[in-house]
């Protein structure tokens, strides 16, 4: 069965740092792209940063220099390390499949950035 499975969201003060996790299984995570998407309530899901299987990243604008995506096969992980985080970086983050057969779409993980 494949599961994505995000986790390390939470609340933090604006300019303050989290990394997200992506726990993959169910699959060859090595084969495929994943990527890191972020929704607020009444706001369109965005693409927020993916990651190739060999390693290329991209980044929606709004992030770039302040997000990293990364990926550990070993561990069937992918990473978002967020840092200078601003209120509008408040949002639920999913991780999913680049290229996949169909969407895994989990829980999602709350980032709230509040003061």
């Amino acid at each position: 069965q494949v599961q994505l499975v995000e986790s390390g969201g939470g609340l933090v003060q604006p300019g303050g740092s989290l990394r997200l996790s992506c726990a993959a299984s169910g699959i060859i995570f090595r084969i495929f792209g994943v990527a890191w998407y972020r929704q607020a309530p009444g706001k369109q899901r965005e693409l927020v940063a993916s990651i190739t299987n060999d390693g290329s990243t991209t980044y929606v604008y709004s992030v770039k220099g302040r997000f990293t995506i990364s990926r550990d096969n070993a561990k069937n992980t992918v990473y978002l390390q967020m840092n200078s985080l601003k209120s509008e970086d408040t949002a639920v983050y999913y991780c999913n499949l680049v290229n996949g057969p169909k969407p895994y779409w989990g829980q999602g993980t709350q980032v709230t950035v509040s003061s």
